[in-house]
């Protein structure tokens, strides 16, 4: 209907894709589903799903298309939206793409591009104070004292999962699963790209432009 939006966000980590997910959402009233957050609410809930997708994740295998998609429908089937939703961590693979088309409409699908170098770069340079969490990035936000957090004082360290070999195989498998996907996307004209290497503001910018939507006026530059 009018004013409806049903976006899907592909991106990799590192690419600033829940910056623009929240600015997104909040300034055009969408609804954000996250796939990954619909299985973490489940392991934190202990249904039957969560204890299935718990066994799967710790056995180091994806969860299985048809968990995936059995998710998508029940959480697509709330229509708890007024105008629209941005869906997000899904499809990752032709399979999940394939399905959403068949069932769902879409009005685009967005693309944030950046290259494995920039990634390696942006998410090698993350630190995070051990006691207080709060984030630190050695690019654009470097800690007064070298290692050390500004507020509390206690050391900054790595995020595990964002170890160089990480980040390496969660690049791969972007490629191997998400960049075929986007391929069926592209044939139907779906994708808009952007330059995600962009400042913040200029990425979603410029992404707003490329979808047509008006950012409103208060929260410009927020």
């Amino acid at each position: 209907g009018e004013g409806m939006n049903k976006y899907i966000i592909t991106g990799v980590q590192g690419s600033g894709k829940g910056t623009v997910a929240r600015r997104l959402v909040q300034d055009f009233d969408l609804v954000h589903i996250s796939v990954g957050d619909i299985f973490r609410w489940h392991i934190q809930h202990h249904t039957k799903m969560g204890a299935r997708v718990k066994r799967i994740v710790a056995s180091g295998h994806l969860v299985p298309d048809a968990t995936v998609e059995e998710v998508v429908r029940e959480r697509l089937g709330i229509h708890d939206w007024n105008y629209g939703f941005l869906l997000d961590g899904f499809p990752r693979n032709p399979e999940q793409a394939l399905f959403y088309l068949e069932n769902y409409d879409c009005d685009a699908v967005i693309q944030l591009d950046i290259s494995d170098e920039d990634v390696m770069a942006r998410i090698t340079n993350r630190r995070l104070c051990s006691k207080c969490r709060l984030d630190y990035n050695l690019i654009n936000h470097r800690p007064k004292v070298p290692d050390q957090c500004d507020v509390c004082g206690a050391p900054l360290i790595a995020r595990p999962d964002d170890k160089p070999d990480a980040i390496r195989n969660r690049l791969a498998d972007y490629h191997e699963q998400t960049v075929p996907t986007l391929e069926l996307f592209s044939k139907k004209g779906l994708i808009v790209r952007v330059d995600a290497t962009q400042s913040p503001d200029l990425v979603y910018e410029d992404l707003c432009a490329k979808l047509g939507l008006k950012i409103p006026a208060a929260t410009k530059g927020v």
